[in-house]
């Protein structure tokens, strides 16, 4: 008798988002965890895994196991590959439901960063950090200004704008993209109109980056429940299935001869887990991609193999990823537009979108839902790729 080992995303858990005060991580870490699993019909008795991811400003960690009450764990972890976590935690919770090492295993992001009178630049450690030593490489790279995020996602949108050609206007284009799709989603915190004209005279942040080239900052929670297919198949909402799944890691190096901001881990990890599901780049119907900045989308999208290095540019250019375009990609806004939960903000649109649940946003197209995580700066990446549909005994996605 063969053991189907197949895996699929049961429930999904989403916590109230953005300027939510008041609440520590763990306590949003636990609503998601509640909502995800009533989500699946099941109840907390029913999780035997539980698997934790931190934000910058909130520590959840496995003491949430208590303050759940869950007991009897099989598998029980604290992970930590910044953005592209999300797609870590749904890895290893696949692959302990396949060993049989686990049966349900909720996995769940939360982070509380907003604060009220507090701006979202010292909610992510600007005024009011604590000074930090001048030693080593990481003294050498803040002495030579790169104190932030901005400042080195900036400089690797810049480096591709010299090697490439890449433009500023390109970069509007995700964001108007994104924003359009956004208008669609009762959860996105920006849902106005969006213009390219708009996106030029938004205030610069580290050139060539401008506001509107950079996510949001939102407190809230984000859960999803893992289990076998088999199982999932008898539980309230159709099951996602999980049919690939990688991650590749790569320290950064800044040196002139690196291909850093360049050529990312994304490179790797895509491929690989497009590889493990039997499908390629032309299969894809929906791209749920890391977005904290909109140059993430584009390296991303040329890591993946949708257009060779260097075209981008012009590939996100015409409106090809807009709800009208070739290639839905981030159908809820992303984090852009939408909620920033880390890589739970692509993994939860990639759920509603698999199940048909967008509503007003639903793409055309489901079958192949493509899922990317990024963490650190370009150094971290995930990716997963999620289907409506089992595989069929011939091995394909039917």
């Amino acid at each position: 008798m063969t053991v189907d080992r197949t895996v699929a995303i049961a429930g999904l858990g989403i916590t109230e988002l953005g300027k939510v005060y008041g609440r520590s991580a763990r306590s949003l870490a636990a609503e998601a965890v509640r909502l995800a699993v009533a989500d699946a019909g099941l109840r907390l008795g029913d999780v035997d895994g539980l698997l934790v991811s931190n934000g910058l400003a909130g520590k959840v960690g496995v003491e949430l196991a208590g303050a759940l009450g869950l007991g009897q764990l099989g598998l029980l972890a604290d992970i930590n590959a910044f953005g592209a976590t999300a797609g870590v935690m749904v890895a290893q919770a696949a692959q302990a439901v396949a060993a049989g090492a686990a049966t349900t295993v909720a996995c769940v992001f939360a982070d509380a960063p907003l604060a009220p009178k507090r701006s979202a630049g010292e909610a992510w450690g600007g005024a009011g950090r604590k000074p930090r030593t001048l030693t080593g490489l990481a003294g050498w790279q803040l002495a030579s200004g790169g104190v932030n995020p901005n400042i080195l996602y900036a400089l690797a949108a810049r480096r591709h704008m010299q090697r490439y050609g890449t433009t500023s206007e390109q970069l509007a284009a995700i964001a108007v993209a994104q924003r359009a799709w956004a208008a669609g989603n009762p959860l996105a915190a920006m849902r106005e109109p969006l213009t390219v004209a708009d996106h030029q005279a938004s205030r610069p942040i580290a050139e060539p980056l401008r506001l509107l080239d950079c996510c949001l900052v939102s407190n809230g929670g984000v859960a999803v429940v893992v289990t076998s297919a088999e199982r999932a198949r008898a539980l309230r909402h159709p099951p996602v299935h999980v049919h690939g799944y990688a991650q590749a890691h790569e320290p950064r190096r800044m040196h002139a001869g690196s291909p850093w901001g360049l050529v990312t881990p994304a490179a790797r990890s895509g491929p690989a887990a497009m590889r493990m599901a039997g499908i390629g780049v032309g299969d894809v119907d929906i791209c749920e991609l890391y977005d904290c900045y909109t140059y993430t989308v584009l390296v991303t999208l040329e890591d993946y193999g949708f257009c060779e290095k260097g075209d981008g540019g012009a590939f996100v250019g015409d409106g090809r990823l807009a709800p009208d375009g070739k290639l839905a990609c981030n159908t809820g806004g992303g984090q852009l537009s939408s909620y920033y939960m880390w890589g739970m903000t692509p993994l939860s649109e990639a759920v509603i979108q698999a199940r048909g649940a967008g509503g007003a946003r639903q793409a055309p197209r489901n079958d192949i839902v493509l899922v990317s995580g990024n963490g650190g700066i370009l150094e971290h990446h995930s990716t997963l790729v999620l289907s409506p549909h089992p595989r069929t005994s011939s091995g394909g996605l039917g």
